[in-house]
């Protein structure tokens, strides 16, 4: 070889070298942790080949190992599974995810951790009774914990369906009908279930539910559509989703529902306009189960082609189960009916939150740890939360607290019914573990004298021939302690009631304890408000809890024996029967609002001439009011709100209004009550609600102490989206209150300028 040669053979080696060494770090970039976030993700979506960015996109249900599943993974046709529950199952796959396949990226194992994993909390809704935004943050933290030491890395909650129908079977699953409320509470939960950071081995993604409007199903008929107007679903049902992203959401879920013809999953004005643009969404955005591929029955897509066309270029990142993308995104991508642009940003989503997960580094479940799950931390947990969960509807003549020294007859179906007492969507309980107010009796409370008798086998038994029984029991003891409600799965997904009475004979079995002639003591477990109100007579105190997971029997019988003095507040409005439905504290005034007490079908004489009969907007047969409002609930102790001030009269934008109060104790029993803060912005460029809640704060006093309760309230806490779609503060007078429920308060009134 001649020197001339040799020296181009030379150039072109290094030349050579280089290329492929710059190749090789290229390559590593996604891999190394000590790169920026944008930097990973872009080196790995350059890599990626179509067929693989589709495969991010596909969710599968998991039910066992197979060739089938693991070839799937080994060639990176799926980015997620679906409900891998055992730890060394989910090992197994994340090992072929990261070593077999060509580019080893991870999987995420996404699984229904509700309210708990194995260790139970009361249900989400019997969690905003709480009105606690350290009890709920540590609940789904606790969930994170036991969900982590299974090989799960996301669940599906919070979910933030604003929720004003108790027929629908999924207000179980709500944290209410307020968005403030559930705002506050839902950021709570986004921060328990994912810490101070994803990557943290004790904490999951969330994913926020439904979106949006899903929980004004028409007449509570779960899936149904919803007709919500921009300026409600601005004002009301966005805002907890809105407060959740902010909170750092991972991931956000569609819902199944349309709303004014068009389906969640296709809503291309929801996920890139609301959710993107306005709010700067970074997560994932995932369908719910095969809620795509039904937008063909709603009638929005011809066909499965069509389906992956639309949710695609609406800005739908993940499917979940239906596989229209799998099928289907391919072809679309070649005949231009979806930019290839709009698959890798779809892609780059769901990568960026697998990265901040820190799968890449490590995917496993642990091994061999025993772990925390049923810790006596985790128990002690979920215990005080079905404490302050419990609601105290009614307690004639300071019946409670009991007298330990006095015999009781437990009674009811509910007593010892281990399975039904945590609660719909529970997938991973094990009714072994859950403590009820029977097992409670026999175990830690056994110097409590009491006799037993179920009477019914289950709520929805209808056999009667036990009641004399319960009467005989009730006649032996001094009180009565009547256990009734409903079984978890008359609530939940797809249990919708058009009756929501005491199900069975519960009432009249509860009726036929007055026989007995003893005091009667209600006790409810339930998934959903319950039209209680012919039941209300028949019991002299009433204890309400929404199902209260593995802990409530003890939780139950520590309030009942005043070792913990209820202090939970309804996050619902309780109506008297099903035809006031629905019926919400935040409503709008109408042109000729219900008077206090309005006029009765008794009162209209017969043959009565036609009129308008006051000429005002309430039920001839159920008044205009509630059975209970939302905000209620009442303590072992009394609270009493004086001197109440703000601390100006008008406040200019960028200004702070103090409102205060001072609450006192007057009773015998220390004791903690939810001072709540409500506004009404009295003239506005559209009609606003007659009361919106703005602020709470948990106060514990002893007996006789008094304290200074104090809220701060700014021009924007009053802003809201007017005539014009813009959300600012209008200028003009406000009323305010500070109060013990949402029909109850000290009231003033000051002017925004």
């Amino acid at each position: 070889m001649n020197r001339g040669k040799l020296r181009m053979f030379l150039v072109v080696f290094l030349a050579f070298s280089m290329h492929m060494s710059l190749y090789s770090q290229n390559k590593s970039i996604y891999k190394d942790r000590t790169r920026s976030e944008s930097d990973r993700v872009g080196d790995l979506i350059r890599q990626m080949t179509l067929a693989e960015k589709i495969g991010q996109m596909n969710q599968l249900n998991f039910e066992k190992i197979t060739t089938g599943i693991e070839e799937k993974v080994k060639t990176g046709e799926v980015g997620s599974l679906l409900n891998v529950t055992n730890p060394v199952e989910v090992n197994k796959l994340q090992e072929i995810a990261l070593k077999q396949s060509r580019l080893g990226i991870p999987l995420i194992i996404g699984r229904d951790v509700i309210h708990g994993l194995h260790t139970i909390f009361p249900i989400p809704l019997g969690q905003a009774a709480s009105f606690d935004d350290e009890l709920v943050k540590n609940a789904a933290h606790i969930a994170a914990v036991e969900s982590r030491e299974k090989g799960i890395n996301w669940t599906f909650a919070p979910m933030l369906d604003i929720s004003r129908d108790p027929r629908w079977g999924r207000i179980a699953e709500s944290l209410g009908e307020d968005p403030y409320l559930a705002g506050r509470l839902g950021a709570a939960m986004v921060r328990g279930f994912q810490g101070n950071t994803l990557s943290d081995p004790t904490s999951i993604a969330a994913c926020l539910k439904h979106f949006v409007g899903y929980g004004a199903a028409e007449g509570g008929r779960d899936y149904n559509s919803t007709n919500i107007p921009i300026h409600l679903l601005r004002n009301v049902y966005l805002e907890p989703f809105r407060k959740s992203v902010e909170a750092g959401a991972a991931t956000v879920m569609t819902s199944f529902n349309d709303n004014d013809g068009v389906p969640a999953s296709g809503n291309s004005f929801l996920l890139k306009q609301v959710l993107r643009k306005e709010w700067k969404f970074d997560g994932f955005v995932v369908s719910d189960w095969a809620s795509m591929s039904e937008m063909i029955p709603h009638g929005f897509a011809a066909d499965r082609k069509e389906v992956a066309s639309l949710s695609a270029n609406a800005g739908l990142d993940m499917e979940m189960v239906s596989q229209t993308y799998i099928q289907n995104l391919s072809q679309l991508v070649k005949e231009g009916k979806v930019p290839i642009q709009t698959i890798d940003e779809l892609v780059k989503n769901i990568l960026r939150i697998k990265f901040r997960m820190g799968l890449f580094e490590n995917p496993f479940a642990p091994i061999g740890d025993p772990g925390k799950t049923y810790s006596q931390a985790h128990l002690a947990a979920a215990r005080e939360a079905a404490i302050k969960s419990a609601v105290l509807l009614k307690n004639n003549n300071q019946l409670l607290p009991l007298d330990k020294g006095k015999k009781i007859a437990v009674i009811g179906p509910m007593a010892d019914a281990p399975h039904d007492q945590m609660g719909t969507w529970v997938f991973d309980g094990q009714k072994e573990h859950t403590i009820t107010p029977v097992k409670a009796l026999q175990t830690e409370y056994t110097h409590i004298n009491y006799v037993y008798e179920p009477a019914l086998a289950f709520s929805r038994d209808k056999n009667k021939a036990r009641f004399e029984k319960a009467v005989e029991a009730a006649k032996q003891a001094d009180v009565a302690v009547v256990f009734l409600g409903e079984e978890s799965i008359l609530s939940g997904e797809a249990h919708s009631l058009s009756n929501i009475n005491l199900i069975g004979v519960q009432s009249d079995l509860l009726a036929a304890l007055q026989a007995a002639h003893k005091p009667v003591v209600l006790v409810v477990m339930a998934g959903r408000p319950l039209t209680i109100e012919r039941d209300l007579p028949n019991a002299d105190a009433v204890l309400y809890n929404f199902h209260p997971g593995t802990m409530g029997g003890p939780a139950i019988l520590d309030l009942l024996y005043g070792k913990a003095n209820p202090g939970g507040k309804l996050p619902v409005t309780f109506v008297r029967e099903v035809g006031q439905i629905p019926m919400y504290y935040n409503h709008n005034n109408t042109g000729r609002p219900g008077p206090k007490n309005p006029m009765k079908l008794d009162d209209i004489p017969l043959e009565a001439k036609q009129s308008s009969l006051g000429n005002s907007s309430f039920y001839l047969d159920s008044g205009r009011d509630p059975l209970f409002p939302f905000g209620y609930g009442l303590s072992y102790t009394s609270f009493v709100y004086t001197d109440l001030k703000l601390s100006a009269d008008k406040i200019q934008p960028g200004q702070k209004l103090a409102v205060s109060v001072t609450l006192t104790n007057s009773g015998k029993y220390e004791g903690t009550e939810i001072a709540q803060l409500y506004v009404q912005d009295i003239v506005g460029s559209i009609a606003r609600p007659v009361k919106e809640l703005k602020g709470y704060q948990k106060i514990s006093l002893q007996p006789g102490e008094s304290k200074k309760v104090i809220f701060e309230l700014s021009a924007g806490d009053l802003a809201f989206y007017g005539l014009d779609l813009i959300k600012k503060s209008e200028k003009g007078l406000f009323n305010v209150w500070v109060g013990g429920n949402s029909d109850s308060g000290l009231k003033s009134s000051f002017s925004l300028q």
